[in-house]
């Protein structure tokens, strides 16, 4: 099981208001920040709900090939919104909301990179709802 992961970004503060603005849509909030005088290395950022951040970012040079995340999601409704709040946030489509059932009958997914080119997605693999 994964416990938390996460994304290197070039700029910090316009990713961290990107992922502020595109993951409360499914219910993510910013959850911890620590400046590098804490960690001792970089600026880093966590996201997630209930308390507990799974999804990190932290400043520096981009991974490259940039990273593929997927956020489970319980409603296709999420989808969509996840899809509407990343791009009102300044994300690129990289794939609308729709089903892939190359994958599965039921995936419906949308999928939009970040600024730095990450392959963000929100996926719902529940029955239409």
């Amino acid at each position: 099981m994964i416990d938390h992961t996460g994304v290197i970004v070039s700029d910090f503060e316009r990713s961290k208001k990107f992922y502020q603005i595109a993951l409360a849509a499914i219910g993510y909030e910013l959850l911890a920040e620590f400046p590098a005088s804490v960690t001792g290395h970089t600026d880093v950022a966590g996201f997630g709900e209930e308390g507990k951040p799974d999804f990190w970012i932290s400043k520096g040079t981009p991974n490259q090939p940039p990273i593929h995340v997927a956020f489970r999601v319980s409603e296709r409704a999420v989808v969509d919104a996840f899809y509407s709040a990343a791009m009102q946030a300044g994300g690129r489509d990289n794939g609308k909301p729709g089903l892939r059932p190359h994958y599965h009958p039921n995936y419906y997914g949308a999928f939009v990179l970040d600024p730095d080119g990450h392959n963000i997605e929100a996926v719902c693999h529940a029955a239409s709802d």
